[in-house]
């Protein structure tokens, strides 16, 4: 549950996301833990630091803390 190593991932994450067309602000990044089900549904207690998501969409700013509210964001195309 590493800050660091969360920010890591969204930077090495969103060069990637930039070389493939897309926005990286577009998208929610989310630090789960899928074996203890860390901010899948519910806000972690594991991860004081993880303050939730930003992300531009058509129709403006969302904001969310689960990974759950980052599915329920997507815009359909």
């Amino acid at each position: 549950w590493s800050e660091d190593r969360f920010n890591e991932i969204i930077k090495e994450t969103s060069t990637f996301i930039k070389k493939v067309g897309y926005n990286p602000k577009a998208v929610a990044f989310v630090p789960i833990s899928g074996w203890h089900g860390d901010n899948m549904l519910e806000e972690s207690a594991n991860m004081t630091w993880y303050k939730g998501w930003t992300k531009e969409t058509k129709s403006g700013v969302v904001k969310g803390k689960t990974l759950l509210d980052a599915i329920d964001a997507i815009e359909p195309p």
